[in-house]
């Protein structure tokens, strides 16, 4: 049990693109440890709890043994990815697969993604979380502002990610939202950024932002 749950965190770190410095950070902020050899099962099971919330999808298999299913249908993949980056965004409360069913479910009348068939049911629910995320937190959706690395959808959530911890910082004066990216994402210049390479750089700003509010409560 102790060799899985050790394995299945070492997945989730890759998964989720976790340098070692912010890995053993989450690791001491959820156990107080910072290594999983360290910890006993419950602590683990505590961690991959936390990391699933995070959007880790452990194999098959360990999805059935937990009861959780993957949300399937072909316009599936974008409502999760929407609604991690709402989550990294402070704006979703619940990272889970059943909370993003409920709100498909309350803009669409529709019970499920496997049930999305239709572009235009599928676009009420991704235009409303795209609108949400507009409102809330000014991800700017459908413009570049005439900058070339701001074109991809994981580029204007990271941006926005960065307005939040950073209020004074704009396009022409960024302040430090360059060399904090580059240095996550692990390439030398924006513009060589990937769209892997964005969620890993949404997933840590994500971690802030979260943390900050929690300070604040």
């Amino acid at each position: 049990m102790s060799s899985t749950s050790i394995a299945a965190i070492h997945v989730a770190k890759k998964q989720l693109g976790l340098d070692d410095d912010t890995y053993r950070a989450k690791l001491a902020r959820i156990t107080g440890k910072h290594s999983v050899k360290d910890m006993d099962e419950p602590e683990r099971q505590k961690v991959l709890s936390v990391f699933r919330n995070e959007g880790f999808t452990p194999a098959p298999t360990a999805r059935r043994s937990s009861g959780r299913q993957q949300l399937t249908g072909k316009f599936a993949k974008k409502l999760q990815a929407l609604w991690i980056a709402a989550w990294n965004l402070g704006i979703v409360r619940n990272r889970d697969d059943a909370a993003l069913v409920a709100f498909v479910k309350r803009q669409t009348g529709i019970d499920h993604t496997r049930f999305l068939v239709y572009a235009d049911d599928a676009n009420r629910a991704i235009e409303a979380l795209k609108g949400w995320m507009r409102r809330e937190a000014g991800v700017s959706y459908g413009s570049s502002n005439g900058y070339d690395w701001l074109g991809t959808d994981g580029a204007k959530v990271a941006w926005a990610q960065w307005r939040m911890l950073e209020p004074s910082a704009d396009l022409m004066v960024r302040r430090g939202f360059d060399a904090e990216v580059t240095k996550l994402a692990g390439k030398p210049m924006l513009q060589q950024l990937e769209p892997g390479d964005w969620q890993k750089v949404m997933n840590a700003l994500g971690d802030r932002i979260r943390a900050r509010k929690a300070d604040r409560q």
